[in-house]
């Protein structure tokens, strides 16, 4: 941990040689936070970008919030929770799932065919972290938001309308649930951080990818494969996503300027972020129609189907929790009851 603590320090180093600091600031308390996808694209710009700006004015400019998009001060996607651990940034937001296992809890909400409204989901999430997930699975971190996106779609190089279409074809995957997902109905999985995709395609590394709308767009995902399939009623799948901050660095804020990030922070944050999600998924959307790309929306009848085929995949989950000490009956009452307080 050390020598990639160094390497990531020199990395980061090089980044502000070369010019890309952020502006001079008299702000009492700058923060770097590092994300892995392009500025453009939904969460940096439409989500991170929003909060840290009403965040820093909420503080009257005596926070500073320096953002880095695709990893610009060093290392890999699945790195940046550990570099938050480590004190080479400050705040991260990040696909749980880059590190399967390692925050079992939260992959309750990656089940197949559970999910309805990315809003109260997302609800839902982050009052399960502020239960009890934050303090056993998290306690590294000062957690400020959980959300999930929008209904998960398989964009694939020929067309998918039955499970049986997935025989043999390698589709990339965002999590460990959604690999088994992947796996139970007849593919091979291919785990990938989201930025690797669009080179993986081109060059037929995977024959599909498992992603929401919104982000096909950075990726330009309509332009590399020609069919997409999506479902009626829950999603087929989505992913957990955490905003973190260096514990040490939250807690050395003064009181009033903590409470002024947990007030920007928390649960109407967290159903923001997987509204903004969710809301972007139509536009992009609309630019594989303009393509003349082949859109599949499988009715409710036969995305039944492909609920039914997953089960399996609840059956794997629910060994592994108890393997784990935890009550994934409990956290799947749990999360639907809340899904249902909040709407869905």
């Amino acid at each position: 941990m050390t020598t990639r603590r160094n390497a990531l320090k020199i990395a980061g180093a090089a980044v502000l040689a070369f010019g890309m600091a952020a502006p001079a600031s008299a702000a009492e308390f700058e923060f770097n936070l590092q994300s892995f996808l392009p500025a453009q694209a939904t969460i940096p710009s439409k989500i991170i970008d929003v909060w840290a700006d009403d965040l820093e004015a909420a503080s009257g400019d005596r926070i500073k919030i320096n953002r880095y998009a695709s990893m610009q001060l060093g290392g890999k996607p699945p790195e940046l929770l550990d570099q938050v651990i480590d004190g080479v940034i400050d705040i991260t937001w990040n696909v749980i799932g880059y590190t399967p296992g390692r925050f079992p809890s939260t992959e309750v909400f990656e089940l197949p065919f559970l999910v309805d409204d990315a809003v109260p989901a997302s609800a839902a999430f982050w009052t399960m972290l502020e239960e009890d997930i934050a303090a056993r699975e998290f306690s590294d971190f000062k957690v400020l938001g959980g959300w999930v996106h929008g209904p998960g779609v398989i964009h694939s190089n020929k067309e998918v309308v039955v499970p049986a279409d997935l025989n043999g074809m390698k589709i990339r995957g965002a999590s460990r649930q959604i690999n088994s997902l992947l796996s139970t109905l007849g593919a091979t999985p291919v785990g990938m951080p989201v930025p690797a995709v669009p080179e993986a395609l081109s060059k037929g590394v995977i024959d599909g990818t498992t992603i929401p709308w919104e982000v096909t767009k950075a990726l330009k995902v309509p332009e590399l494969v020609e069919n997409h399939t999506e479902f009626t009623g829950p999603m087929m799948y989505t992913v957990t996503f955490v905003l973190a901050m260096n514990k040490d660095k939250f807690a050395a804020l003064p009181a009033d300027l903590q409470k002024i990030v947990e007030e920007n922070s928390g649960l109407e944050f967290s159903k923001f972020a997987g509204r903004i999600m969710q809301e972007k998924d139509d536009p992009a959307r609309e630019i594989a129609l303009d393509r003349g790309n082949n859109v599949v929306t499988l009715d409710a009848d036969q995305s039944a189907v492909w609920a039914e085929a997953a089960m399996p995949v609840y059956d794997d989950w629910l060994a592994g929790m108890k393997d784990n000490g935890l009550d994934g009956d409990a956290l799947i009452d749990r999360a639907k009851a809340l899904m249902s307080e909040n709407g869905s």
